[in-house]
Protein backbone atom coordinates (compact mmCIF):
# COMPACT_ATOMS: atom_id res chain seq x y z
CA UNK A 1 0.00 0.00 0.00
CA UNK A 2 1.03 3.58 -0.55
CA UNK A 3 2.21 5.55 2.47
CA UNK A 4 -0.13 8.18 3.87
CA UNK A 5 2.51 10.82 3.21
CA UNK A 6 2.68 9.90 -0.49
CA UNK A 7 -1.12 9.95 -0.84
CA UNK A 8 -1.23 13.39 0.80
CA UNK A 9 1.53 14.82 -1.42
CA UNK A 10 0.03 13.44 -4.63
CA UNK A 11 -3.40 14.87 -3.81
CA UNK A 12 -1.82 18.25 -3.04
CA UNK A 13 0.04 18.42 -6.36
CA UNK A 14 -2.80 17.06 -8.50
CA UNK A 15 -4.11 20.51 -9.58
CA UNK A 16 -0.61 21.61 -10.64
CA UNK A 17 0.04 18.34 -12.49
CA UNK A 18 -3.36 18.54 -14.21
CA UNK A 19 -2.62 22.07 -15.43
CA UNK A 20 0.64 20.87 -16.99
CA UNK A 21 -0.25 17.27 -17.81
CA UNK A 22 -0.03 17.44 -21.60
CA UNK A 23 3.23 19.40 -21.43
CA UNK A 24 4.63 16.71 -19.13
CA UNK A 25 3.52 13.86 -21.39
CA UNK A 26 4.88 15.52 -24.53
CA UNK A 27 8.23 15.94 -22.77
CA UNK A 28 8.02 12.37 -21.50
CA UNK A 29 7.67 10.91 -25.00
CA UNK A 30 10.44 13.16 -26.34
CA UNK A 31 12.84 12.02 -23.61
CA UNK A 32 11.92 8.35 -23.80
CA UNK A 33 12.17 8.04 -27.58
CA UNK A 34 15.55 9.78 -27.48
CA UNK A 35 16.97 7.83 -24.52
CA UNK A 36 15.30 4.48 -25.26
CA UNK A 37 14.54 4.30 -28.98
CA UNK A 38 13.88 0.56 -28.71
CA UNK A 39 10.47 1.25 -27.14
CA UNK A 40 9.32 3.44 -30.02
CA UNK A 41 8.11 0.29 -31.81
CA UNK A 42 5.31 -0.05 -29.25
CA UNK A 43 3.74 3.31 -30.06
CA UNK A 44 1.48 4.21 -32.97
CA UNK A 45 3.23 7.19 -34.53
CA UNK A 46 0.00 8.43 -36.14
CA UNK A 47 -1.42 8.89 -32.64
CA UNK A 48 1.83 10.58 -31.64
CA UNK A 49 1.53 12.92 -34.63
CA UNK A 50 -2.05 13.94 -33.78
CA UNK A 51 -1.31 14.25 -30.06
CA UNK A 52 -3.77 11.51 -29.17
CA UNK A 53 -1.31 9.46 -27.13
CA UNK A 54 -0.06 12.49 -25.24
CA UNK A 55 -3.63 13.42 -24.32
CA UNK A 56 -4.44 9.83 -23.38
CA UNK A 57 -1.46 9.54 -21.05
CA UNK A 58 -2.18 12.95 -19.53
CA UNK A 59 -5.75 11.86 -18.82
CA UNK A 60 -4.57 8.60 -17.28
CA UNK A 61 -2.10 10.38 -14.98
CA UNK A 62 -4.72 12.86 -13.82
CA UNK A 63 -7.24 10.08 -13.20
CA UNK A 64 -4.72 8.11 -11.15
CA UNK A 65 -3.65 11.11 -9.09
CA UNK A 66 -7.28 12.13 -8.49
CA UNK A 67 -8.15 8.65 -7.19
CA UNK A 68 -4.82 7.93 -5.51
CA UNK A 69 -6.62 7.16 -2.24
CA UNK A 70 -9.10 4.79 -3.92
CA UNK A 71 -7.33 3.01 -6.81
CA UNK A 72 -10.11 0.40 -7.04
CA UNK A 73 -12.07 2.99 -9.04
CA UNK A 74 -9.46 2.66 -11.79
CA UNK A 75 -9.53 -1.14 -12.16
CA UNK A 76 -11.70 -1.14 -15.33
CA UNK A 77 -9.15 1.21 -16.93
CA UNK A 78 -6.31 -1.00 -15.67
CA UNK A 79 -7.87 -4.00 -17.39
CA UNK A 80 -8.29 -2.10 -20.67
CA UNK A 81 -4.68 -0.89 -20.64
CA UNK A 82 -3.27 -4.24 -19.48
CA UNK A 83 -4.98 -6.00 -22.38
CA UNK A 84 -3.55 -3.41 -24.77
CA UNK A 85 -0.07 -3.82 -23.27
CA UNK A 86 -0.23 -7.59 -23.70
CA UNK A 87 -1.35 -7.20 -27.31
CA UNK A 88 1.86 -5.24 -27.94
CA UNK A 89 4.16 -7.50 -25.93
CA UNK A 90 5.00 -5.02 -23.18
CA UNK A 91 6.82 -6.74 -20.32
CA UNK A 92 7.88 -5.99 -16.73
CA UNK A 93 11.31 -4.79 -17.82
CA UNK A 94 9.75 -1.88 -19.74
CA UNK A 95 8.20 -0.26 -16.66
CA UNK A 96 11.46 1.13 -15.21
CA UNK A 97 12.11 2.83 -18.56
CA UNK A 98 8.73 4.55 -18.42
CA UNK A 99 9.17 5.48 -14.76
CA UNK A 100 12.62 7.00 -15.21
CA UNK A 101 11.57 9.14 -18.15
CA UNK A 102 8.27 10.17 -16.56
CA UNK A 103 10.00 11.42 -13.42
CA UNK A 104 12.55 13.28 -15.54
CA UNK A 105 9.74 14.90 -17.54
CA UNK A 106 8.02 16.02 -14.33
CA UNK A 107 11.27 17.64 -13.20
CA UNK A 108 11.80 19.30 -16.58
CA UNK A 109 8.33 20.84 -16.67
CA UNK A 110 7.75 21.66 -13.00
CA UNK A 111 11.28 22.92 -12.35
CA UNK A 112 11.99 24.01 -8.77
CA UNK A 113 8.43 23.11 -7.77
CA UNK A 114 9.36 19.45 -8.18
CA UNK A 115 11.11 19.05 -4.85
CA UNK A 116 12.85 15.83 -3.84
CA UNK A 117 9.89 15.06 -1.59
CA UNK A 118 7.46 15.41 -4.49
CA UNK A 119 9.58 13.34 -6.86
CA UNK A 120 9.90 10.59 -4.22
CA UNK A 121 6.12 10.57 -3.78
CA UNK A 122 5.47 10.41 -7.53
CA UNK A 123 8.04 7.62 -7.83
CA UNK A 124 6.31 5.61 -5.10
CA UNK A 125 2.90 6.18 -6.69
CA UNK A 126 4.22 5.12 -10.10
CA UNK A 127 5.85 2.00 -8.66
CA UNK A 128 2.62 0.99 -6.92
CA UNK A 129 0.62 1.30 -10.16
CA UNK A 130 3.34 -0.41 -12.20
CA UNK A 131 3.18 -3.42 -9.88
CA UNK A 132 -0.59 -3.67 -10.43
CA UNK A 133 -0.09 -3.70 -14.21
CA UNK A 134 2.80 -6.15 -14.10
CA UNK A 135 0.80 -8.62 -12.01
CA UNK A 136 -2.30 -8.41 -14.21
CA UNK A 137 -0.33 -8.63 -17.45
CA UNK A 138 1.55 -11.67 -16.17
CA UNK A 139 -1.83 -13.33 -15.63
CA UNK A 140 -2.98 -12.47 -19.15
CA UNK A 141 0.20 -13.86 -20.71
CA UNK A 142 -0.17 -17.11 -18.74
CA UNK A 143 -3.82 -17.43 -19.75
CA UNK A 144 -2.98 -16.88 -23.43
CA UNK A 145 -0.23 -19.48 -23.41
CA UNK A 146 -2.20 -22.12 -21.48
CA UNK A 147 -5.37 -21.85 -23.60
CA UNK A 148 -5.68 -24.75 -26.10
CA UNK A 149 -4.36 -23.38 -29.39
CA UNK A 150 -3.06 -20.27 -27.65
CA UNK A 151 0.36 -18.63 -27.81
CA UNK A 152 2.47 -15.71 -26.63
CA UNK A 153 4.32 -13.34 -28.93
CA UNK A 154 3.57 -13.84 -32.61
CA UNK A 155 2.38 -16.76 -34.72
CA UNK A 156 2.46 -17.10 -38.49
CA UNK A 157 -0.89 -17.06 -40.30
CA UNK A 158 -1.76 -17.32 -43.99
CA UNK A 159 -4.38 -15.24 -45.76
CA UNK A 160 -6.81 -17.87 -47.02
CA UNK A 161 -9.35 -15.39 -48.44
CA UNK A 162 -9.49 -11.65 -49.09
CA UNK A 163 -13.05 -10.34 -49.51
CA UNK A 164 -14.15 -6.73 -50.23
CA UNK A 165 -17.00 -5.72 -47.93
CA UNK A 166 -17.45 -2.15 -49.23
CA UNK A 167 -15.47 0.43 -51.20
CA UNK A 168 -13.19 0.97 -48.18
CA UNK A 169 -13.43 -2.22 -46.08
CA UNK A 170 -11.84 -5.58 -46.88
CA UNK A 171 -12.00 -8.78 -44.82
CA UNK A 172 -8.98 -11.04 -44.37
CA UNK A 173 -9.60 -14.69 -43.48
CA UNK A 174 -6.56 -15.96 -41.59
CA UNK A 175 -5.51 -19.55 -40.84
CA UNK A 176 -2.49 -20.77 -38.85
CA UNK A 177 0.46 -21.65 -41.07
CA UNK A 178 1.23 -24.59 -38.77
CA UNK A 179 -2.35 -25.88 -39.32
CA UNK A 180 -2.72 -26.10 -35.54
CA UNK A 181 -5.91 -25.26 -33.63
CA UNK A 182 -7.14 -21.75 -33.00
CA UNK A 183 -7.78 -20.64 -29.43
CA UNK A 184 -11.28 -19.61 -28.43
CA UNK A 185 -11.77 -15.89 -28.05
CA UNK A 186 -14.37 -13.65 -26.48
CA UNK A 187 -16.66 -11.89 -28.99
CA UNK A 188 -15.49 -8.30 -29.23
CA UNK A 189 -11.78 -9.03 -28.79
CA UNK A 190 -9.03 -8.03 -31.23
CA UNK A 191 -5.83 -9.53 -32.56
CA UNK A 192 -2.58 -7.71 -33.28
CA UNK A 193 -1.10 -7.56 -36.77
CA UNK A 194 2.69 -7.26 -37.00
CA UNK A 195 3.78 -5.92 -40.38
CA UNK A 196 7.31 -5.03 -41.43
CA UNK A 197 6.41 -2.07 -43.58
CA UNK A 198 8.78 -1.80 -46.55
CA UNK A 199 9.29 1.95 -46.22
CA UNK A 200 8.31 3.15 -42.76
CA UNK A 201 8.89 1.13 -39.58
CA UNK A 202 5.76 1.32 -37.46
CA UNK A 203 4.07 -0.26 -34.47
CA UNK A 204 1.75 -3.29 -34.58
CA UNK A 205 -1.95 -2.64 -35.12
CA UNK A 206 -5.00 -4.03 -33.33
CA UNK A 207 -7.95 -5.20 -35.44
CA UNK A 208 -11.21 -6.52 -34.03
CA UNK A 209 -12.18 -10.08 -34.87
CA UNK A 210 -15.30 -9.69 -36.99
CA UNK A 211 -16.49 -13.31 -37.07
CA UNK A 212 -17.62 -15.56 -34.23
CA UNK A 213 -15.38 -17.93 -32.27
CA UNK A 214 -15.34 -21.59 -33.24
CA UNK A 215 -14.71 -21.14 -36.95
CA UNK A 216 -11.64 -22.56 -38.71
CA UNK A 217 -10.30 -19.04 -39.29
CA UNK A 218 -9.82 -15.67 -37.69
CA UNK A 219 -11.35 -12.80 -39.64
CA UNK A 220 -10.39 -9.15 -39.48
CA UNK A 221 -12.13 -6.49 -41.54
CA UNK A 222 -9.90 -3.52 -42.26
CA UNK A 223 -10.93 -0.03 -43.32
CA UNK A 224 -8.55 1.79 -45.63
CA UNK A 225 -7.68 4.74 -43.42
CA UNK A 226 -7.07 8.19 -44.87
CA UNK A 227 -4.73 10.67 -43.21
CA UNK A 228 -6.27 12.03 -39.98
CA UNK A 229 -4.89 15.55 -40.55
CA UNK A 230 -3.48 17.34 -43.58
CA UNK A 231 0.22 16.86 -42.88
CA UNK A 232 -0.04 13.26 -41.62
CA UNK A 233 0.34 10.17 -43.83
CA UNK A 234 -2.50 7.85 -44.83
CA UNK A 235 -2.91 4.83 -42.57
CA UNK A 236 0.31 2.88 -43.15
CA UNK A 237 -0.81 -0.58 -42.15
CA UNK A 238 -4.40 -0.44 -43.39
CA UNK A 239 -3.29 0.72 -46.84
CA UNK A 240 -0.48 -1.85 -46.90
CA UNK A 241 -2.94 -4.62 -46.10
CA UNK A 242 -5.32 -3.48 -48.82
CA UNK A 243 -2.68 -2.95 -51.50
CA UNK A 244 0.17 -5.38 -50.79
CA UNK A 245 -1.25 -8.36 -48.88
CA UNK A 246 -2.88 -10.99 -51.08
CA UNK A 247 -4.33 -14.48 -50.62
CA UNK A 248 -1.53 -16.88 -49.69
CA UNK A 249 0.61 -14.23 -48.03
CA UNK A 250 1.98 -14.71 -44.51
CA UNK A 251 1.08 -12.40 -41.59
CA UNK A 252 2.35 -12.48 -38.02
CA UNK A 253 -0.39 -12.21 -35.42
CA UNK A 254 -0.55 -11.74 -31.68
CA UNK A 255 -3.19 -13.66 -29.67
CA UNK A 256 -6.69 -12.33 -28.94
CA UNK A 257 -6.88 -9.52 -26.37
CA UNK A 258 -9.39 -6.95 -25.17
CA UNK A 259 -12.02 -6.35 -22.51
CA UNK A 260 -14.90 -5.06 -24.69
CA UNK A 261 -16.61 -8.44 -24.75
CA UNK A 262 -19.90 -10.23 -24.26
CA UNK A 263 -20.62 -13.70 -22.87
CA UNK A 264 -22.81 -15.04 -25.66
CA UNK A 265 -24.10 -17.89 -23.51
CA UNK A 266 -25.40 -15.63 -20.74
CA UNK A 267 -27.49 -13.00 -22.53
CA UNK A 268 -30.60 -12.94 -20.36
CA UNK A 269 -32.15 -9.64 -21.45
CA UNK A 270 -32.35 -7.67 -24.68
CA UNK A 271 -29.05 -6.44 -26.07
CA UNK A 272 -28.70 -3.37 -28.30
CA UNK A 273 -25.69 -3.13 -30.63
CA UNK A 274 -25.06 0.31 -32.14
CA UNK A 275 -22.43 0.40 -34.90
CA UNK A 276 -21.02 3.42 -36.70
CA UNK A 277 -18.81 2.79 -39.74
CA UNK A 278 -15.99 0.30 -39.12
CA UNK A 279 -17.18 0.07 -35.50
CA UNK A 280 -19.42 -2.74 -36.73
CA UNK A 281 -16.56 -5.26 -36.55
CA UNK A 282 -16.61 -6.22 -32.83
CA UNK A 283 -20.39 -5.87 -32.68
CA UNK A 284 -20.92 -8.22 -35.63
CA UNK A 285 -18.78 -10.81 -33.85
CA UNK A 286 -20.98 -10.38 -30.78
CA UNK A 287 -24.22 -10.69 -32.74
CA UNK A 288 -23.14 -13.81 -34.64
CA UNK A 289 -21.85 -15.39 -31.43
CA UNK A 290 -25.07 -14.70 -29.52
CA UNK A 291 -27.25 -16.08 -32.31
CA UNK A 292 -25.08 -19.21 -32.47
CA UNK A 293 -24.98 -19.82 -28.70
CA UNK A 294 -28.33 -18.39 -27.65
CA UNK A 295 -30.76 -18.30 -30.62
CA UNK A 296 -33.67 -17.08 -28.48
CA UNK A 297 -31.86 -13.93 -27.38
CA UNK A 298 -33.36 -10.61 -28.44
CA UNK A 299 -30.87 -8.50 -30.38
CA UNK A 300 -31.40 -4.98 -31.72
CA UNK A 301 -28.66 -4.15 -34.21
CA UNK A 302 -28.45 -0.62 -35.57
CA UNK A 303 -25.87 0.12 -38.26
CA UNK A 304 -25.02 3.67 -39.31
CA UNK A 305 -23.14 4.21 -42.59
CA UNK A 306 -22.63 7.00 -45.10
CA UNK A 307 -24.26 5.27 -48.08
CA UNK A 308 -24.40 2.00 -50.04
CA UNK A 309 -20.81 2.26 -51.29
CA UNK A 310 -19.48 2.53 -47.73
CA UNK A 311 -21.96 0.08 -46.19
CA UNK A 312 -20.03 -3.03 -45.10
CA UNK A 313 -21.65 -6.40 -44.28
CA UNK A 314 -25.08 -5.42 -45.61
CA UNK A 315 -25.87 -8.96 -46.81
CA UNK A 316 -24.30 -10.62 -43.77
CA UNK A 317 -26.39 -8.62 -41.31
CA UNK A 318 -29.54 -9.13 -43.39
CA UNK A 319 -28.95 -12.90 -43.50
CA UNK A 320 -28.40 -12.98 -39.76
CA UNK A 321 -31.75 -11.29 -39.16
CA UNK A 322 -33.52 -13.64 -41.56
CA UNK A 323 -32.06 -16.69 -39.83
CA UNK A 324 -32.95 -15.54 -36.30
CA UNK A 325 -36.47 -14.21 -35.68
CA UNK A 326 -35.43 -12.26 -32.57
CA UNK A 327 -32.77 -10.23 -34.40
CA UNK A 328 -34.04 -6.75 -35.27
CA UNK A 329 -31.97 -4.56 -37.60
CA UNK A 330 -32.09 -0.90 -38.58
CA UNK A 331 -29.78 0.70 -41.15
CA UNK A 332 -29.23 4.45 -41.28
CA UNK A 333 -27.50 6.40 -44.06
CA UNK A 334 -26.53 10.00 -43.41
CA UNK A 335 -25.27 10.77 -46.96
CA UNK A 336 -27.32 8.47 -49.25
CA UNK A 337 -26.48 8.17 -52.92
CA UNK A 338 -29.12 8.51 -55.64
CA UNK A 339 -31.19 5.33 -55.53
CA UNK A 340 -30.19 4.25 -52.02
CA UNK A 341 -33.58 5.12 -50.52
CA UNK A 342 -35.61 3.91 -53.50
CA UNK A 343 -33.92 0.47 -53.47
CA UNK A 344 -34.33 0.09 -49.70
CA UNK A 345 -30.57 -0.09 -49.18
CA UNK A 346 -31.26 1.65 -45.88
CA UNK A 347 -34.23 1.83 -43.53
CA UNK A 348 -33.97 5.56 -42.89
CA UNK A 349 -31.86 8.64 -43.55
CA UNK A 350 -30.27 10.63 -40.77
CA UNK A 351 -28.32 10.19 -37.56
CA UNK A 352 -28.88 8.21 -34.38
CA UNK A 353 -31.11 10.31 -32.13
CA UNK A 354 -32.52 10.02 -28.66
CA UNK A 355 -36.00 9.66 -30.10
CA UNK A 356 -34.92 6.80 -32.38
CA UNK A 357 -33.41 4.92 -29.44
CA UNK A 358 -36.50 5.67 -27.38
CA UNK A 359 -38.91 4.25 -29.95
CA UNK A 360 -36.84 1.45 -31.53
CA UNK A 361 -35.03 -0.11 -28.55
CA UNK A 362 -36.22 -1.54 -25.22
CA UNK A 363 -34.00 1.05 -23.55
CA UNK A 364 -35.51 0.63 -20.08
CA UNK A 365 -34.15 -2.91 -19.71
CA UNK A 366 -31.59 -3.56 -22.47
CA UNK A 367 -27.81 -3.67 -22.30
CA UNK A 368 -26.15 -1.33 -24.81
CA UNK A 369 -22.89 -1.91 -26.69
CA UNK A 370 -21.66 0.69 -29.17
CA UNK A 371 -18.62 1.40 -31.29
CA UNK A 372 -17.77 3.84 -34.06
CA UNK A 373 -16.21 7.22 -34.83
CA UNK A 374 -15.87 9.67 -31.96
CA UNK A 375 -18.78 11.97 -32.99
CA UNK A 376 -21.07 8.94 -33.33
CA UNK A 377 -20.07 7.65 -29.91
CA UNK A 378 -20.43 11.05 -28.25
CA UNK A 379 -23.93 11.38 -29.67
CA UNK A 380 -24.97 7.85 -28.65
CA UNK A 381 -23.56 8.28 -25.14
CA UNK A 382 -25.41 11.58 -24.71
CA UNK A 383 -28.67 10.01 -25.91
CA UNK A 384 -28.36 7.08 -23.51
CA UNK A 385 -27.80 9.51 -20.65
CA UNK A 386 -30.83 11.51 -21.73
CA UNK A 387 -32.87 8.30 -21.67
CA UNK A 388 -31.63 7.51 -18.17
CA UNK A 389 -29.84 4.30 -19.11
CA UNK A 390 -27.66 3.28 -16.15
CA UNK A 391 -23.91 3.26 -16.85
CA UNK A 392 -23.66 -0.38 -15.76
CA UNK A 393 -25.80 -1.26 -18.81
CA UNK A 394 -23.52 0.64 -21.20
CA UNK A 395 -20.32 -0.70 -22.78
CA UNK A 396 -18.32 0.80 -25.63
CA UNK A 397 -15.10 0.49 -27.60
CA UNK A 398 -13.17 3.42 -29.04
CA UNK A 399 -10.65 2.76 -31.83
CA UNK A 400 -7.83 5.01 -30.62
CA UNK A 401 -6.40 6.27 -27.32
CA UNK A 402 -9.45 5.77 -25.12
CA UNK A 403 -8.81 8.68 -22.79
CA UNK A 404 -9.13 10.89 -25.87
CA UNK A 405 -12.78 9.81 -25.97
CA UNK A 406 -13.24 9.86 -22.18
CA UNK A 407 -12.05 13.45 -22.05
CA UNK A 408 -15.04 14.50 -24.17
CA UNK A 409 -17.58 12.78 -21.91
CA UNK A 410 -18.84 14.94 -19.05
CA UNK A 411 -18.77 13.30 -15.62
Amino acid sequence: MLSEKTVQIVKEITPLVAANAETITRRFYERMFEANPEVKAFFNQAHQHTGGQQKALAGAICAYFTHIDNPAVLMPAVELIAQKHCSLGIKAEHYPIVGENLLAAVKDVMGDAATDEIIDAVAEAYGFLADIFIERESGIYKEQESTPGGWNGTRNFLVSRKVPESDVVTSFYLKPEDEGPLPPFKPGQYITVHIEHPNTPTSPRNYSLSDRPGESHFRISVKREERPIADAPDGLISNHLHDAIAEGHRIKLGPPCGEFTVDATRVAKPIVLLAGGIGITPLLSMAKSIVHANPDAHIYFLQAARNSKLHAFADELRNLAEAAPNVHTHVLYDQPLPGDVETNACDAVGLVTTELLRTWTPYEEADFYFCGPKPFMQSVHASLRELGVDEHRVRYEFFGPKQEFHATIPA
